[in-house]
């Protein structure tokens, strides 16, 4: 008994040693540049990118082509450049306000809160995921799960919890990046009941605004294997000048 008492006290030393300490605070320290590197892969202090969408659902595949331009997490708008049909179809996100105008009948309308949970564009992304875009390193709680050699490839597995003031509708999120240059392969996105819910897959890395990122993802339900979004970035630039102007309700009828 009384060596097993002994061991026990010297785990306890152990990790509360200074050692231990700045071990853990290390590895925090690391989670949270590794987040961090992957969020700004696609943003800046502002940005502008080209990028067109591909939708398929078991009704209905569409593409269309759209130009964005966002100002922090709070500012954001997309607008239609093709297909002619839906041209200048634009949508606007300041703050917690998503604003769309319709050019066939020029009405702006302003999304309500039932309204949130609806197709974004027709996509599979919500009018709520453009309203709560995250910080992974501000928003959940994380710790690598996995980090070596995975399909020829070395990488590392985050396992990510939401932070409980975090207004995020997951339970839990699971990412797994490449080890050397950070860049995103897959994320797993789980409901409350801990149920897999979305994943999105990042490919075809290539250069793009200066950096190699991967310029395809793509997001796929669940509960509809056989649908998708995809979204193949081509164009992207960080850090532009951009105007407050710009995202305000006068801009959404610009072509």
């Amino acid at each position: 008994m009384s060596q097993f008492v002994s061991f026990t006290l010297l785990l306890v030393m152990l990790w509360s040693s200074p050692l231990m300490a700045e071990t853990a605070s290390d590895e925090s320290i690391r989670v949270k540049q590794l987040l961090n590197a992957v969020d700004d892969l696609w943003r800046g202090e502002s940005s502008y990118a080209v990028t067109s969408m591909h939708v398929k659902t078991a009704h209905y595949e569409r593409t269309m082509k759209m130009e964005g331009w966002s100002k922090g997490k709070e500012k954001t708008l997309f607008r239609v450049m093709q297909p002619l049909r839906e041209k200048g179809t634009a949508t606007l996100k300041s703050d917690s306000h998503i604003y769309t105008y319709l050019p066939k009948t020029d009405r702006t309308i302003k999304l309500t809160s039932g309204m949130m949970m609806g197709s974004w564009m027709g996509s599979h992304l919500t009018n709520d995921d453009l309203v709560k875009e995250a910080r992974l390193e501000e928003d959940y709680t994380a710790e690598i799960s996995f980090e070596g050699e995975r399909d020829g490839q070395e990488v590392i597995e985050f396992t990510l919890i939401p932070r409980p003031e975090a207004a995020v509708v997951w339970g839990k999120l699971e990412l797994t990046i490449l080890a050397d240059s950070h860049i995103p392969l897959v994320e797993y996105y789980y409901d409350e009941d801990m149920v897999l819910a979305r994943t999105i897959m990042f490919t075809d890395i290539q250069m793009l605004g200066g950096q190699l990122r991967p310029t395809t993802l793509r997001v796929m339900p669940s509960d509809e294997p056989e649908e998708y979004t995809e979204f193949v970035y081509e164009q992207l630039s960080l850090n532009v000048t951009l105007k407050d102007s710009l995202f305000s309700l006068s801009s959404l009828k610009k072509r």
